[in-house]
């Protein structure tokens, strides 16, 4: 994989996403992807996370967060593309 294969996308869920395992689903479902970067809640009550890996795995995590874990109900979804950060991990950040 060369590093062009490697694309960016920064989503932000709205809807009754936390306190239903939003946050865990996104990391367990990210790292069986392979996807790096992270996922926190906001303050407004979205979730927002950022997906690094082939564009393949981003573009399907998306459209799996766009049903969420079991008990989510998700209302809408925003996701933008941006630059690769590197990121090797992924990681459940603190509330933003």
């Amino acid at each position: 994989m060369t590093q062009s294969d490697i694309t960016a996308t920064r989503v932000k869920i709205h809807g009754r996403v936390q306190g239903v395992w939003y946050r865990g689903w996104t990391a367990q479902t990210a790292k069986s992807l392979q996807l790096a970067g992270w996922v926190r809640n906001c303050a407004d009550g979205s979730v927002e996370a950022v997906f690094e890996g082939p564009s393949v795995a981003v573009n399907e995590m998306v459209e799996r967060c766009r049903q969420g874990p079991p008990h989510a109900l998700v209302r809408s979804l925003e996701a933008i593309e941006e630059a690769p950060g590197g990121a090797t991990s992924f990681d459940v950040k603190r509330s933003g």
